[in-house]
Parts: C-alpha cells; sequence; structure tokens
C-alpha cells in the first residue's frame, strides 16, 4: 500500500498498520497476500483468503545463529483489532525468541518467555471502550536448531512436523471449548495465557510447519499436508527454497474455498538425533 493511498471509508490518510487515522478502519488491501523468506530456506505466505475483508493473520520469521524461528498469530474474528493483535504477537514472540534462544537460554523457557511477552503485548493494546471484548488473537511458535525442534501453542494455530520419510505429525493441541469455540487466546479479556510447549528430536530430514485453521481446516492432519506438496520436488541439500512449498499449501486453501484468511509457514529441519520420545 503507498503512503498516498486513502481510506476507503472516509478518504482519510492510512496509518503505516493498515489503518485510517481519521476513521480508524481497516483497510482491506493492506497485507492481502504478504511473502517472507530466511536465509536457510525457511519461507511464509500469509493471504487475506477470498471470504473475509481484511488479513487478520500475521507472521514473522527470523533466522538468529543456529536457530530459524517462526511465529503466527490469527486475530481472533469477533474481537476489534484483531489484526493489530495478531502483528503485534508475532512481532513480539520473535523478538523474544531471537533475543534469548542464541544465548544459550533452554527453548522450553525461551518459549515459555516469548508467548508471555506476547501475550502481555496484547492485553496491552486494550482501550477503554474495550469494556467486553479486547483486541485478542491465537499464538503458535516454532523454533529449530541442532538439537531439534520446539513448539509452543495458544489457542488453535497449530505446528506440525513433515518428514521427508516416515510418519508426520501435529505438534500441538487446540484449545478448544464446548461446541467448538475457542477456549484460550492472548487479549485482556483471557484467562490463561500459559502455552503448550513440545520438543522433539527428529532422526530424518523433514519441515516444521506453522499454519493457521484457515489452512489446517481444509488440511488437517500431516499426511493431507504432505500430500498436497507431494507434486513438488524436495529441496536439495544445496539450496533449500520452501516457498514453493508454502505458495503450494496457500493455493490449496483458495482453491478450497478460502473461507477465511490463510497463513503457512515453514522451516526446513535436518536429521538431529538417534530417534527417541517427545517431550511436552
Amino acid at each position: 500500500m503507498s503512503e498516498n493511498e486513502s481510506c476507503v471509508r472516509c478518504g482519510g490518510i492510512v496509518a503505516p498498520d493498515g489503518h485510517c487515522w481519521e476513521c480508524g478502519h481497516a483497510q482491506p488491501a493492506f497485507r492481502s497476500h504478504v511473502e517472507v523468506t530466511a536465509p536457510d530456506g525457511a519461507a511464509g505466505v500469509s493471504d487475506r483468503g477470498k471470504r473475509r475483508g481484511v488479513n487478520a493473520d500475521a507472521m514473522a520469521l527470523t533466522r538468529r545463529g543456529d536457530w530459524t524461528i517462526g511465529v503466527v498469530c490469527d486475530g481472533v474474528s469477533m474481537s476489534p483489532r484483531s489484526e493489530r493483535a495478531a502483528q503485534v504477537a508475532a512481532e513480539v514472540g520473535a523478538q523474544a525468541l531471537a533475543a534469548r534462544l542464541p544465548v544459550g537460554v533452554l527453548p522450553e523457557t525461551a518459549l515459555r518467555e516469548a508467548a508471555a511477552r506476547a501475550a502481555q503485548a496484547v492485553a496491552a493494546l486494550a482501550g477503554p471502550a474495550d469494556t467486553d471484548v479486547a483486541p485478542a488473537c491465537t499464538f503458535v511458535a516454532g523454533a529449530a536448531g541442532p538439537a531439534g525442534i520446539w513448539s509452543a501453542s495458544i489457542g488453535d494455530s497449530r505446528a506440525y512436523w513433515l518428514p521427508d520419510e516416515g510418519t508426520g505429525m501435529t505438534l500441538t493441541e487446540d484449545d478448544i471449548g464446548e461446541h467448538d469455540a475457542l477456549a484460550a487466546w492472548l487479549g485482556a479479556d483471557a484467562e490463561d495465557t500459559q502455552a503448550r510447549i513440545r520438543s522433539y528430536r527428529p532422526s530424518v530430514p523433514g519441515r516444521l510447519l506453522l499454519c493457521t485453521d484457515g489452512l489446517w481446516r481444509y488440511l488437517p492432519d500431516a499426511e493431507s499436508l504432505r500430500d498436497a506438496l507431494a507434486r513438488l520436488p524436495r529441496a536439495s541439500a544445496e539450496r533449500v527454497d520452501l516457498l514453493p512449498h508454502v505458495r503450494e499449501l496457500v493455493r490449496h486453501a483458495l482453491d478450497a474455498g478460502g473461507h477465511d484468511n490463510i497463513t503457512a509457514l515453514l522451516v526446513p529441519v535436518d536429521a538431529s538425533a538417534p530417534p527417541g520420545p517427545s517431550a511436552r
């Protein structure tokens, strides 16, 4: 979006976060399609989808030392400024992990701290008018390093392990209550912001996937996700580029209906250790 573009509602000036300075309206074209990459070939794509006026998903991706770090967040649709909540949570979570992991902090500790800082940042967005419902979002973070992969989640955004060979798995558990209602999220009105942490030491190379429900509702398990990527060539050892892979996942969701915002982020993972149990 250019700096000179005007608000679609009132004609006012659009701020850098995609909201109008005058009326506060979120601009439909802002962040409608976003792509990010990292030096090790990790990549992410976020798309508004076909039915939503605003992309309330957000992602962050960075490479620090031996660690590749990704965070994906999904703004809760019934909350105000949910797209801002997702952006803040993704940025703060990724920054916290990038500061702590390279200096030797245990990944479990770093992920808990990152989720807690993201929760505080989103809670701080609530204003005097947000008496009943405050800005809110889900949160899933992933980190891949020499010793394995780690994930942390709050809400229903997910992490998957997609090995090049063998059986994949879902690394996260959805925080879902009665009638499939979201039971945990980040926001000033959240009762529980304790992240679920999981680690895994892969014995074969593969990919760590972080995504929102705009993708996994069409591809709900690791095998269906791998099947969607089956026609694409595997990344070579010399040059890893996962951007075509995340584009393919998002394209699949769009072709299937694109009812929600869609975000997918893939991180390449080398085999780190002999087979061992995962740890929560």
